[in-house]
C-alpha cells in the first residue's frame, strides 16, 4: 500500500514508522532483525531503508595505494524485500541521485516494481565521502526534482529510451526531504520551500522533514509550505539524541539548531549513559506535542537502533 493510502486509511490518527540503514558488507541481516523486532508492536506501516552512495577506498599494492570506488552498506532493495517478507509491512527504499546513472535508476525501479514495492524515497544524496560539494554521477541526475520527474514518467509508462511497449505500468508513490531549517546549500528558507515545491509539482506525493529539534520550526515550515501550495502531507522527522558529541557533530553536519534547553541538560550529563535518557525524554516531549496537532507521521530515524525508539514509542502509542 502507498504511503498516502496507509495516511487516508489511518483517517486522522497519527502514525508511527522509523528509517533503518543496511548492515555494512560482511555483516549478518539478523541484527537489523534483532533492532526491526521490538518495534514492530507499534504497527509501522511502513519502514525506510537508506542508500549509501559509493566512495573512495585505497588498496595497497607493491608500496603503492590504488584507489577504488565501492559501496560499504549495499543491498537496499534487498533488505526491503526480505523486510517486506518476514514482518508483511511496506518498505520504502532511498534512490539516490549521487552514484547513480539515469539507466541504473531505471532498472532500480523496474526491480521495486517487481517486487511489489510501490514506495520510494526521492533524494539527491550528499557529496562523496572527502568531497566538499556534490557532483552529479556522469549519465545521473544533478537534482532531486529531476529524479522525481523520471519516477513519474515511468508511472506513465514513460521509458528512457523509446521502443518499449507498456502494458503494466508503475504506480509508485513519490516522498521527498524537506529542510524546515533550509539545506545546508539553498541561499535562504524561502529559496528552499520554492525548490520543495518544485518536487511537488514533478509528482513528489509527500514529504520527510530533515530531524528538527524545535517543533515551533516544523509548524511554520508546514505553514509557509502551505502558503505556496505545497498541499501533500508533510512528514516530521525525529531523532533522539544518544551521545554527548551529538551536540557537534549534528549542527556540523546538517547546519541544524539544538535548543539551549537541550543543550544545557546534556552539558550536565556525566557519561553518554545519561545523554541517552535526556535523548529519549526529550523526544518524547517532542513527539506528544506533534501528535497532539495532529501530524499524519512520527518518522524516527532509528540508525538500526531500536532500544530508544522502542522507549519513546511507548510513550506515545
Amino acid at each position: 500500500m502507498k504511503v498516502t493510502d496507509h495516511i487516508k486509511k489511518a483517517n486522522g490518527k497519527t502514525l508511527f514508522s522509523f528509517e533503518i540503514i543496511p548492515p555494512k558488507k560482511g555483516k549478518s541481516i539478523q541484527e537489523l532483525y534483532s533492532n526491526i523486532d521490538p518495534l514492530m508492536e507499534f504497527k509501522p506501516p511502513f519502514i525506510d531503508v537508506t542508500t549509501s552512495r559509493e566512495e573512495f577506498i585505497y588498496i595497497e599494492k607493491e608500496g603503492l595505494f590504488d584507489r577504488k570506488i565501492t559501496r560499504m552498506r549495499p543491498g537496499t532493495l534487498g533488505i526491503c524485500a526480505a523486510i517486506k517478507h518476514k514482518y508483511n509491512v511496506d518498505t520504502v527504499p532511498h534512490v539516490l541521485c549521487g552514484g547513480f546513472t539515469k539507466e541504473e535508476t531505471e532498472y532500480l525501479l523496474v526491480d521495486c516494481h517487481y517486487l511489489g514495492i510501490n514506495n520510494v524515497m526521492a533524494l539527491r544524496g550528499d557529496a562523496m565521502k572527502g568531497e566538499q560539494y556534490f557532483k552529479a554521477t556522469k549519465g545521473g541526475h544533478s537534482f532531486a526534482t529531476e529524479l522525481v520527474a523520471q519516477i513519474q514518467d515511468l508511472n506513465c509508462g514513460n521509458y528512457l529510451h523509446d521502443g518499449v511497449t507498456v502494458d503494466d505500468k508503475s504506480d509508485f508513490c513519490i516522498g521527498v526531504a524537506g529542510y524546515p531549517e533550509k539545506h545546508m546549500e539553498a541561499p535562504s528558507l524561502n529559496t528552499d520551500l520554492m525548490r520543495l515545491k518544485e518536487k511537488v509539482d514533478a509528482g513528489a506525493d509527500y514529504v520527510v522533514t530533515q530531524m528538527f529539534f524545535d517543533n515551533k520550526k516544523y509548524f511554520e515550515f508546514v505553514e509557509a509550505a502551505k502558503n505556496i501550495g505545497i498541499n501533500v502531507p508533510i512528514i516530521p522527522g525525529i531523532k533522539p539524541l544518544a551521545v554527548k558529541r551529538h551536540l557537534q557533530l549534528l549542527p556540523q553536519v546538517f547546519k541544524i539548531d539544538i535548543p539551549e534547553n537541550l543543550i544545557q541538560a546534556i552539558d550536565s550529563c556525566k557519561d553518554n549513559k545519561a545523554v541517552r535518557q535526556v535523548g529519549i525524554e526529550f523526544a518524547i516531549e517532542q513527539s506528544k506535542e506533534l501528535l497532539a496537532a495532529g501530524v499524519p507521521v512520527l518518522h524516527y530515524y532509528s540508525m538500526g537502533k531500536s532500544s530508544n525508539i522502542q522507549q519513546i514509542a511507548s510513550a506515545i502509542f
